[in-house]
């Protein structure tokens, strides 16, 4: 009986769950309504989440494409650096270089002086204000090409070392010397460097200075701009064998001078006529420079004569003088045959003295003119010594020169008293001892 229960139990169970609650209408109108909203949402969601997606990982590539660009191209670094280290410090050369330079010579400024590198600061982009910083900075000079032509400091620091010039293949460091230097208090003198080979092999056949900083002491965040000089022509050392020199000396050949040329038409004209040095054409210049002039001949234009002429006249005179003696008068003249000191029978004559425009006096000058070498040499010095009155200064002397005419012609001054006439009345003569 038990079990006949237990089996009819079993068999009550289906029963029991169809008798279960059937979902109402509404329930099933707000299912299908829901299920409709879910779909139509997730339409219209899915371009939105797709064009969002999209924009995101094109920016995400981009920004890692720029980045990779970035880590390869030291260009792009380098600009990053100097857009974030812009400054208006700069170094330069204090002065322009003396020209022309050749290899194996001592580069020098145009006073003949070594180079010196300034640190500027130029604020307002046109004033360059000397300044300096607290710690020491390494400079190194190095050689450009003469085409790197920027305007002034506009260039980066990849521009400036892309213009760098090294030396030829098989060939000695293209610049030999002091390279490295350090700057103190804003200012650095360059040592001596010289040149090993000439500019001819490079495009433009000319080569620039260039000075870049190396390191800033304990500060690295500063960028100083680099400095550059003018272009110029490197040429071999052998062409100095035909230099001009500035300034001549005394003892130079005479075709040392602007416009006559080593072996040319003028200095075979020179020669012909006993005049091999510069001291020899100073000395005729001052004589009876119209006779200068027509030995040099017409080939020698107006222009040339001055450029000639004015070259000559920066000679430095030295301290030299010369004794012209004569029964009873006793003339001193400088090493191109200029008055210094005039006695005759005990008497010193003033510079205003109207004797002083007299054909004796011009006489006595030829006269000294022609026996110069047998002339006594002195030094200033040693007349000073010896009581000789000295009026003027050598240095003062040379400015006599600006007068082309001739103090010597016919045995008079002419015209309206010549050179001749200035250095009376210039001070360069002995005042009256009275």
């Amino acid at each position: 009986m038990a079990a006949k229960r237990f089996f009819d139990g079993d068999e009550d169970q289906p029963n029991q769950k169809r008798m279960k609650t059937k979902p109402s209408l509404a329930s099933v109108i707000r299912e299908v309504v829901m299920v409709n909203f879910l779909e139509n949402f997730c339409s219209a969601l899915e371009p939105m989440l797709r064009r969002v997606v999209s924009e995101e990982v094109e920016n995400g590539v981009r920004l890692i494409s720029c980045m990779r660009s970035i880590s390869r191209s030291p260009s792009l670094k380098i600009q990053a650096a100097d857009h974030e280290q812009k400054t208006s410090l700069q170094l330069v050369f204090s002065k322009r270089l003396s020209l022309p330079i050749f290899t194996g010579t001592k580069i020098v400024d145009s006073d003949s002086n070594p180079l010196q590198i300034l640190l500027v600061d130029a604020t307002d982009g046109h004033s360059k204000i000397p300044t300096s910083l607290p710690y020491s900075i390494k400079v190194e000079i190095v050689v450009l090409d003469g085409d790197f032509d920027r305007p002034e400091f506009t260039w980066n620091k990849e521009e400036f070392d892309n213009k760098i010039v090294k030396e030829r293949t098989g060939k000695r460091p293209l610049l030999f010397g002091e390279l490295n230097i350090t700057m103190r208090d804003g200012i650095a003198t360059v040592g001596e460097i010289e040149f090993t080979d000439n500019s001819s092999w490079i495009r433009s056949r000319k080569f620039r200075l260039g000075a870049r900083v190396v390191a800033q002491g304990n500060s690295q965040n500063v960028r100083i701009c680099e400095a550059m000089t003018e272009r110029f022509i490197v040429k071999d050392h052998r062409g100095e064998l035909y230099k001009k020199h500035h300034p001549p000396a005394l003892d130079d050949e005479v075709w040392r001078l602007e416009k006559i040329g080593k072996d040319g038409a003028f200095h075979r004209k020179l020669a012909s006529r006993g005049i091999n040095t510069v001291q020899d054409f100073l000395k005729m210049f001052i004589i009876d420079s119209s006779n200068l002039r027509q030995i040099l001949g017409v080939g020698m234009s107006d222009k040339m004569w001055d450029v000639t002429s004015n070259h000559a006249k920066t000679c430095n005179l030295g301290t030299k003088l010369y004794r012209h003696r004569g029964h009873n008068y006793t003339l001193i003249l400088n090493p191109i045959c200029q008055i210094v000191s005039l006695e005759i029978d005990g008497q010193i004559f003033a510079r205003d003295s109207k004797f002083m425009y007299s054909p004796y006096i011009m006489k006595l000058i030829k006269d000294a003119y022609d026996e110069w070498n047998s002339l006594e040499e002195v030094a200033e010095q040693a007349l000073l010594t010896q009581g000789d009155v000295m009026v003027g200064q050598q240095t003062q002397i040379m400015s006599f020169m600006g007068h082309s005419q001739s103090l010597i012609t016919d045995g008079s001054s002419g015209g309206d008293g010549g050179a001749y006439d200035w250095v009376v009345n210039s001070g360069f003569l002995p005042q009256h001892s009275n």
